[in-house]
C-alpha cells in the first residue's frame, strides 16, 4: 500500500512541475507572433498517456482535478471547462485503447495524442460556443488554435515517450504483480 500512495505522490508532483512550467517557462519558448495561438498543455499530455498505459479511472480524476486548475489560474471566464475536457478526453481515450495498456507502440501512442489533442480544443471550443464566449466559426478555431496546439501536443509526446513509457510500464507491473500475490 506504501509504494502506491508513493507513485501517486511522485505522479501528481511531476503534473504539478509540468503545470508550472507551461505557465512559466514554455511562454518564453514560444515566439511572440504564436502566444495567443499556440497553448500546449503539457500535463493533459502526461494524464493521456497515463489513461492509455495504466488507470482510465485515475486518468479522469486527474484530468478533473489538473483541469480545474487550469480553469482557476488560466482561464477564469468559465470555470470547469478545461475540467470537463480533460477528464472526459482521458476517460474515453484510456477506454478506446484500453486494450493497449501497458504495451502501446508508438506509433499508436502519438496517434491517441493527435486524436486527444483534437477532441480536448474541440470539446472546449464546444462549450465556449455554447455559452457565447466565442463568436469565430469552428474552421478559424481549427487552423489558428487546434492545429498548432496539436503540433506542440505531438513534439511534447514525442520528447516524453521513452522516459514515461518505461516509468509507466514499471508500475503497470508492480501493479500487476501485487494483484497476482
Amino acid at each position: 500500500m506504501r509504494a502506491v500512495s508513493r507513485r501517486k505522490f511522485i505522479l501528481i508532483s511531476l503534473l504539478f512541475l509540468l503545470f508550472i512550467i507551461e505557465g512559466t517557462i514554455i511562454p518564453w519558448l514560444i515566439p511572440g507572433a504564436w502566444q495567443t495561438r499556440v497553448v500546449p498543455n503539457l500535463v493533459y499530455i502526461v494524464i493521456l498517456f497515463y489513461a492509455v498505459y495504466d488507470n482510465r479511472h485515475s486518468a479522469l480524476m486527474l484530468g478533473l482535478m489538473f483541469g480545474l486548475l487550469q480553469d482557476v489560474v488560466y482561464y477564469g471566464a468559465l470555470i470547469g471547462a478545461y475540467s470537463f475536457a480533460m477528464g472526459f478526453s482521458c476517460y474515453i481515450l484510456g477506454l478506446i485503447f484500453r486494450s493497449q495498456r501497458g504495451r502501446a507502440p508508438m506509433p499508436m501512442m502519438m496517434i491517441v495524442v493527435l486524436i486527444g489533442s483534437i477532441l480536448l480544443d474541440s470539446i472546449l471550443f464546444g462549450t465556449y460556443s455554447l455559452f457565447e464566449l466565442t463568436h469565430q466559426p469552428f474552421t478559424w478555431a481549427l487552423m489558428n488554435h487546434i492545429i498548432p496546439n496539436m503540433f506542440a501536443h505531438f513534439i511534447f509526446a514525442l520528447i516524453i515517450y521513452v522516459p514515461l513509457r518505461r516509468q509507466l510500464e514499471i508500475i503497470a507491473k508492480r501493479r500487476s504483480s501485487e494483484d497476482n500475490a
